[in-house]
């Protein structure tokens, strides 16, 4: 169901966003739940920033991170990222971590998704 979301002012409407956020992470982009979770993400962030000292966990130490973990190489993320060149422009830090790329990195990796959140 939809809601009707406006800027976040209590840690209760936080909390709530959060959950909706995390239940439709998924969402197909263009579509009604697509957009919400766009606004969702604006509104987290923007609560976020102003109300929390985050460290700020960047989202690409965290892949690298969990490479070095899993014993991979560049290479073996081309079928999540794409081309090698769009892999080492994200892993140098030249590109910037799409949602459809946040979401596969996300599933494949079982990063939480605030990690992609503060980075975005």
């Amino acid at each position: 169901m939809m809601m009707n979301w406006k800027v976040l002012k209590t840690e209760e409407d936080y909390n709530k966003a959060s959950m909706r956020l995390m239940e439709i992470f998924h969402a197909e982009p263009n579509t009604p739940e697509g957009d919400e979770l766009d606004l969702l993400i604006v509104l987290v962030k923007d609560f976020d920033e102003k109300h929390y000292e985050l460290p700020e966990l960047d989202a690409l130490e965290v892949i690298k991170y969990k490479m070095q973990e899993m014993g991979m190489k560049a290479k073996d993320l081309e079928p999540i990222i794409g081309s090698k060149g769009h892999v080492s422009a994200i892993l140098s830090g030249k590109r910037e971590i799409t949602l459809k790329m946040a979401q596969k990195l996300k599933n494949y990796f079982s990063i939480p998704a605030e990690v992609f959140l503060h980075s975005a």
